[in-house]
Parts: C-alpha cells; sequence; structure tokens
C-alpha cells in the first residue's frame, strides 16, 4: 500500500492549524455552493521521504470540496492541502498517487482535482530567483514548474493552475515569544504606531454579529478602495455563525478599533489549534493618524498568544517589495510586524478529463 483514501465524517476531521482544513471551513464553503468532503489518508513514508528505508505509515485527514462548473461537470479542490508535506523531488509523485486514490470517491463527473498547495515553494530556496536586494522574484514560468514537479510521475499530468485561490505568499509570526521580544522584533515604525495608537486613546474589542453592519461598512469601504471584489454581509455573518468556538474546533473572534464611539478598523481574527489567522480586515479612510489598525493587530496578536497559539499567519502578502505590485502597501504594513515571509507553491491540478479540463483552463485564462 502507498496511499489509500477512506471516507470520514466532515465533523469528524481532526483539529488542525491548517484553517482551510477544517470542518469550519467545510461548513463555511457549503454556504458558497461547494460540498464538503471528508477523507482519512494513509500514505507510505518511503511515498514522501527519500531518506526512510521502512515501510511506515502516515495517516492525516482531508479535506476536499466539490464545485459545479456547469451542471453537468464538477472539479475537486483541497484548500492548502494534503498537510502531509514531501520533500521537494515528491512533489508530484505523491499527488499523483493520491489523486488516483481519490478519483473512485469523487463524482463520476469530476474533471480535475485542484490542490491549493500550502507546501514551502521550490524555488523560493534557489539564489537564481532572487534579485541584487534579495528580493523573491517568483517561480519560473509554468513550465519550467511542471518539468519538475512532474519528476518521477507516471503520468506527467500535473499542470500550474492559471490563477491561485488561496494566498501564494504570507508572513508567519512567532507567538511563542514574549510580548517584549514581539515588540522588539516589529521594525520601529510599526512599534511606535502601536504605543502611538494606544497614547492616543485606541480602544479594542471584541463584539459580536450584533455589530456585523459596522463591521460590514468599514469593510466594503476598504474593498471599494482598495478595488478589491465585495462578499456580501451573510457571508460574514456565516463565518461567526459556523464557528465552534471551543479549543478543539475553530473559534472566530471580531475586533474592532474605536476612537470615543467611532470605529476605524476592525477584523476577523480565527484561532484554531496553534495557529492564529489574521482573515480579513479593514478600515476607515478617515482619521489615519490615530493609527488604529497597528493597534488592532497588536491586540489581536496578544488574544491569539493567551488563547495558546505558538503562530500567528497574516494571511496575504506580496511575493516582494516590487514597487508596481498591488500588495505592496499591505505587505510593508505585515512586515512592519516582524514575521518571516514564506511563499507557497500554490494551485496545480490533475485532470481526469483532459479535453473539457482544456476547455476550463482556456476559460480561465481569458477572464
Amino acid at each position: 500500500m502507498i496511499c489509500s483514501i477512506k471516507k470520514k465524517d466532515l465533523e469528524a476531521l481532526k483539529p488542525t492549524h491548517i484553517l482551510p482544513q477544517t470542518p469550519f471551513w467545510g461548513r463555511l464553503k457549503s454556504k458558497q455552493g461547494y460540498i464538503p468532503l471528508g477523507f482519512e489518508l494513509t500514505v507510505s513514508k518511503e511515498l514522501l521521504f527519500n531518506s526512510v528505508n521502512s515501510a511506515t505509515e502516515i495517516k492525516d485527514d482531508i479535506l476536499v470540496l466539490i464545485k459545479s462548473i456547469d451542471g453537468e461537470q464538477c472539479f475537486a479542490y483541497v484548500p492548502y492541502g494534503p498537510k502531509i508535506e514531501p520533500d521537494f523531488e515528491n512533489h508530484g509523485v505523491f499527488l499523483e498517487n493520491l489523486s488516483e486514490a481519490l478519483k473512485p470517491e469523487l463524482p463520476d463527473n469530476c474533471v480535475f482535482i485542484r490542490y491549493d498547495l500550502m507546501w514551502k515553494n521550490q524555488w523560493s530556496v534557489d539564489e537564481e530567483y532572487f534579485d541584487e536586494n534579495g528580493n523573491w522574484i517568483g517561480p519560473p514560468q509554468s513550465q519550467v514548474q511542471e518539468f519538475r514537479v512532474n519528476f518521477k510521475t507516471e503520468n506527467w499530468n500535473l499542470q500550474k493552475s492559471p490563477n491561485d485561490v488561496l494566498p501564494k505568499n504570507t508572513f508567519f509570526l512567532d507567538l511563542s515569544l514574549d510580548e517584549k521580544e514581539l515588540l522588539k522584533n516589529m521594525r520601529y515604525n510599526t512599534r511606535y504606531n502601536v504605543k502611538n495608537a494606544a497614547k492616543k486613546g485606541i480602544k479594542v474589542k471584541e463584539y459580536g454579529i450584533e455589530h456585523i453592519e459596522s463591521w460590514y461598512n468599514l469593510y466594503k469601504e476598504t474593498a471599494l478602495r482598495q478595488g478589491l471584489p465585495l462578499q456580501t454581509i451573510a457571508y460574514f455573518s456565516s463565518i461567526l455563525k459556523n464557528q465552534d468556538n471551543s479549543k478543539n474546533g475553530v473559534s472566530v473572534k471580531m475586533l474592532m478599533a474605536d476612537y470615543k464611539g467611532k470605529f476605524l478598523a476592525s477584523m476577523f481574527l480565527v484561532l484554531s489549534n496553534k495557529r492564529g489567522t489574521y482573515l480579513y480586515g479593514a478600515s476607515s479612510s478617515k482619521n489615519k493618524n490615530m493609527m488604529a489598525s497597528y493597534a488592532l493587530q497588536w491586540e489581536s496578536l496578544k488574544i491569539a498568544k493567551n488563547w495558546g497559539c505558538t503562530q500567528y499567519d497574516m494571511f496575504g502578502s506580496a511575493p516582494n517589495l516590487n514597487q508596481k505590485h498591488p500588495l505592496r502597501g499591505i505587505h510593508v504594513y505585515k512586515k512592519g510586524f516582524g514575521g518571516d515571509l514564506f511563499h507557497r507553491m500554490g494551485c496545480w491540478d490533475y485532470p481526469f478529463n483532459s479535453e473539457v479540463y482544456d476547455l476550463f483552463k482556456m476559460h480561465e485564462l481569458s477572464n
């Protein structure tokens, strides 16, 4: 046995710090038209790691989301999964075996599987892909990526997706540090803004769903200002309604920073196992000098640490400090809190029906 799959009830999936692989995420996405499926994966270590000689096994859970394409066809999407991360040169052979093991458990009209890999990007450790200032310039073109990832596979079937769904680049903060160390690791301007916001009287508190409209007003203003696609207020309500509110599940905290009764910044902090995630954030274009978003983020870090989290995921940034990147401002803001920049592999597809998949891919590329 190299790789096997067994169905598992969604709510029986084991707790994990990887938020998009939790029952909470499955419930949330079911509100958006996905059908969540849970599985237990058993895989031989020899398929994963080159240094292993014995046929010992690893077991882990995996969440798969089924999405309709046109009413007749569908595809499977694995958000930040599988969680088991093999050696670089075994990425492709593991995904190939997993895909073939999953295939009988998926709908007959499933065209392909899309893996949104949170594994470390293979090219982010290659000096060739950094500029003279130490900025990562990103991976090579898709054909080059596919050539390396399909190494050792039988079918040479893995393709780089036209688009990535979840953030490919993020900052991770080490919450095992004490608060003084966390502050010390921040850039000077960030640390100054955190302390200045407190001096100016910014207050950060957790609010319930009765304040969802206040959150949404700030979020809508931010999305329009930054040219981002808008989610509905019902979507954010479902985030609060579908949480588990337990140490073994997922807890969501809607935090808002105010000054004299006026909300200036807000965010959704999600706590899952040992990781806190900055899932959504919003801020007012007014009173920028109050530095409310800095007070908000600092309070969020402290809440996650006190909850028992050892890691904090900023959940999205630019890959580098390129002046032209649309996320550069967000990158600079998040970088200021002192985390380590991490580059993920992003989305990879394993087609079952190449003809229909090629049409779907062409449609994605044209949009």
